[in-house]
């Protein structure tokens, strides 16, 4: 497997995100139409249906009774597609961050803010909900201890 993803890059992402849809709503807000409050939805299924792979996965490869082996090319498929996850949910979840610190303080004064407030808030929660179950399914992916080929002391 290659190297792990790391929560360092994950956040790094985010906030330059954050940062970036921040300056933009700054310059742009007022021409802009409203958000729909179901806009984050579409990541929070995909974290579902993913944290779903996972537990199959896992359950796979670990061999449990009754478990089909996994092949190898479908493990680095799904490794693939969480390392992918992982940062599209890091950069969708960091913009939705930048949309609620920009209407947050408004939601009093701009009817539109106010809306827009609890669309950023269901985009946050998907986004998260995404880049869990992606952390979850490369985590599951990990080729699982041989006690009968032991790693040497030096490749460890």
């Amino acid at each position: 497997m290659t190297t792990r993803t790391s929560p360092s890059v994950l956040l790094v992402l985010a906030v330059a995100a954050g940062l970036a849809t921040k300056f933009a709503l700054g310059l742009l807000y007022g021409s802009i139409p409203p958000l729909p409050a179901p806009a984050g939805l579409t990541f929070l299924v995909l974290g579902l249906v993913e944290a779903g792979i996972a537990v199959v996965l896992y359950r796979r490869i670990q061999r449990r009774p009754g478990a089909r082996p996994v092949d190898a090319l479908a493990a680095a498929r799904a490794v693939a597609l969480a390392k992918a996850s992982a940062l599209a949910g890091a950069l969708v979840g960091g913009a939705w961050c930048g949309v609620l610190a920009h209407v947050l303080p408004r939601r009093a004064e701009v009817a539109a803010a106010a809306q827009d407030t609890t669309a950023a808030i269901v985009g946050i929660v998907g986004a998260a909900v995404l880049v869990g179950a992606a952390l979850a399914l490369e985590w599951c992916c990990r080729t699982p201890d041989d006690p009968e080929h032991p790693v040497p002391d030096d490749r460890r």
